[in-house]
């Protein structure tokens, strides 16, 4: 899997995962678990979202295209 996020997408991704976790823990809600599909795609770099509609925010796949 090639990484498809960039810098700021991550960033973007790992605060907004943060936000909703703290939202489910504070309203005592599963919901929270929602928070994993942004950090995962963080941490991993790559967003199977991005791949089927093509999209790319890292810059080194930015370039080759």
């Amino acid at each position: 899997m090639k990484s498809n996020i960039g810098k700021t997408d991550k960033a973007i991704r790992i605060i907004l995962g943060i936000i909703i976790a703290a939202a489910g823990i504070y309203f005592k809600s599963w919901w929270g678990l929602v928070a994993l599909i942004p950090l995962i795609t963080a941490f991993t770099g790559f967003c199977p979202l991005y791949k089927i509609i093509g999209l790319s925010s890292s810059s080194a796949e930015a370039n080759a295209n």
